[in-house]
């Protein structure tokens, strides 16, 4: 019998709990459990998560450890991404959590985590033989993979995630276009390197992992009036214009705007619109011409790495 495997991805805004079992063609999800963390909320400008945010973050380990009981999983791995590894108190968090919920928190470099997303966004059935830049939006960092199906070029972690942009630009709703200035020339500073190593490549296929680009998805297709359930879908390619619809809605948009929109959920009401911006200036600046997302990310890649260890194993 296959062993059930759970696996724990860490974020600056949210914690996922993924807990399957290896399939045929991948994996059957037993339980996936999206919990609104928000653990780099007010804290990411001083380094520190905040002592309301620790709590939070604790109680939501304690009920991952109780559903991993109950559905007997036996392979276990939490992975803790930006927050944990840049905030001073990170360590604290992570002999708390060991402590209250007996579970061992894995801290990778943003390396590390560009690397599994690829194993995640790969196993989704996205990538071919032509060359793509994976763009993965974290509150706390954003991740760029140059890659293929067969191999991966080119990957940096950048420690400009959504939470971090969000408290540097967008304190007044809706977002100032002096602001949308200083944001656009913000990334061009901090993505010197990017724009460097993609100079000589041609890239016309952006892919978004999960996330911002799942709500965008929803905005394009909830708006058509589709029955659209974002869990029925691991893959989806967008026209450029709807995108930059979206993008633009967004941009223009209040608070109360965006809340009273069932397709943006109530976690990324305030990043959606700092993510947006990122993901338009990507495009515009490496002149992209295909844009597709997929619901694989890292926790996904986690699982395709803990697969290959227990094939290995039978």
């Amino acid at each position: 019998m296959n062993k059930r495997m759970a696996v724990m991805d860490l974020g600056t805004n949210t914690f996922h709990l993924l807990i399957a079992e290896k399939a045929e063609n991948g994996f059957k999800e037993i339980l996936h459990l999206t919990e609104a963390v928000k653990l780099g909320e007010g804290g990411m400008k001083d380094g520190l998560i905040k002592a309301d945010a620790f709590e939070r973050g604790l109680k939501t380990m304690e009920l991952f450890a109780e559903k991993i009981r109950l559905k007997e999983a036996s392979e276990i791995r939490a992975v803790a991404t930006s927050a944990i590894r840049s905030t001073t108190n990170g360590n604290d968090f992570i002999q708390k959590v060991k402590e209250r919920a007996g579970i061992e928190i894995e801290v990778i470099d943003g390396l590390k985590e560009a690397g599994l997303i690829y194993k995640g966004v790969k196993s989704s059935g996205i990538l071919s033989a032509e060359k793509a830049m994976i763009l993965d939006i974290g509150g706390g960092s954003v991740e760029f993979i140059l890659c293929d199906n067969q191999k991966i070029y080119w990957k940096q972690s950048f420690e400009i995630g959504a939470q971090r942009l969000r408290q540097l630009f967008h304190q007044v709703d809706p977002m100032t276009a002096e602001n949308v200035t200083k944001l656009n020339q913000y990334l061009e500073e901090q993505l010197q390197m990017l724009f460097l190593s993609v100079k000589k490549q041609d890239v016309q296929h952006l892919i978004g992992s999960s996330g911002s680009f799942e709500t965008y998805t929803e905005m394009i297709e909830v708006e058509k009036g589709d029955q659209f359930n974002i869990k029925n879908i691991k893959t989806y390619n967008f026209k450029i214009d709807d995108f930059n619809e979206v993008a633009n809605w967004l941009q223009h948009s209040s608070h109360q705007e965006r809340l009273a929109k069932r397709s943006i959920i109530p976690l990324r009401v305030d990043m959606i619109v700092v993510a947006s911006l990122i993901t338009s200036f990507i495009m515009q600046k490496l002149e992209i011409q295909k844009l597709s997302m997929t619901t694989y990310s890292l926790k996904e890649g986690v699982l395709a790495e803990m697969m290959e260890v227990q094939g290995m194993s039978n």
